[in-house]
């Protein structure tokens, strides 16, 4: 069984200075945990080197900006941060997770003079969000009742916390059903992503995914689709019917921790999955890529 992460030994990088990770504490009176009001970013390290560091960094700070929260650190002082704390617990191939949160100098919704707290945290156990052999088989989805909010009601350009409260209930009505991961429809019934990864269709040579006009852009999405593109596929950003899902062959999900995942079904909806298949060459051709870009 997984140690949980309040037991844990090794180190936290907090406001500024390495903490002893079972002291690296916030008060129970914090706008964070209150309000949800935080920010945070997912990224992974490969060899000791963290992909795509430089890309993660600027978004962070920008959800920040959205949200109102200026992090009183730079960018420079994060990402040497991050490379110290990988550094100091001595791993090569982690998971890494910088957070801002308001505290509680100040309670309540008005934000005026809150003071804000970073920390930076990096485990060596969650290689995935699924297990190997639900990779190698290709995750089984279900659609979620809830919805992706409008871009004018949610923060949806920033990786905030509020509203991966959506992302948490989904998954917990797809796994007290039996499955892997929920499909997230938007406030107008199309097709957005998964709980916490984007989602890709293929038919043929063609690659078709959501526009993210009202949920993240991933990272890890951006460059899935630039590695495709260079190999030939032709990719359609397009808003998707969830009627239209049967009209694929294959399908599979990205992010940070999924890297490409394939997806053995959608609902009553299957699609191909196997060792010849196209997303299984993109599973390896993914993994060489982040791994030669040491």
């Amino acid at each position: 069984m997984t140690k949980s992460f309040e037991e844990r030994e090794g180190w936290i990088w907090m406001n500024g200075s390495f903490i002893p990770w079972k002291n690296a504490n916030t008060h129970i009176i914090s706008q964070g945990l209150h309000y949800a009001s935080a920010v945070f970013e997912g990224e992974r390290a490969y060899n000791g080197k963290i992909f795509k560091s430089l890309e993660h960094t600027k978004r962070f700070f920008k959800s920040a900006e959205i949200i109102g929260i200026k992090i009183p650190f730079s960018e420079e002082q994060i990402n040497t941060a991050k490379y110290e704390l990988i550094k100091k617990m001595n791993y090569k191939d982690c998971y890494v997770r910088p957070l801002a949160w308001r505290g509680g100098e100040q309670m309540g919704i008005s934000t005026k003079n809150s003071n804000i707290n970073v920390a930076i945290a990096v485990w060596d156990d969650w290689a995935s969000y699924f297990k190997i052999e639900d990779r190698k088989a290709g995750l089984r989805l279900i659609t979620s009742p809830w919805k992706r909010p409008a871009p004018d009601t949610a923060p949806y350009e920033a990786k905030a916390s509020g509203p991966y409260i959506i992302c948490t209930m989904s998954k917990e009505f797809a796994e007290n059903k039996g499955y892997h991961d929920a499909l997230m429809l938007d406030y107008r019934g199309y097709v957005a992503e998964g709980t916490g990864a984007n989602i890709f269709f293929i038919k043929g040579k063609g690659i078709h995914t959501p526009i993210p006009d009202c949920f993240l852009n991933g990272i890890t999405r951006q460059a899935v689709i630039k590695m495709v593109t260079e190999q030939g596929y032709k990719i359609t950003e397009r808003h998707i019917l969830p009627d239209e899902i049967k009209d694929y062959d294959e399908a599979f999900i990205t992010g940070t921790a999924a890297e490409i995942t394939p997806i053995r079904s959608i609902d009553e909806v299957n699609f191909n999955i196997g060792d010849n298949t196209t997303t299984f060459k993109l599973m390896s051709d993914f993994s060489e890529m982040v791994n030669s870009s040491i």
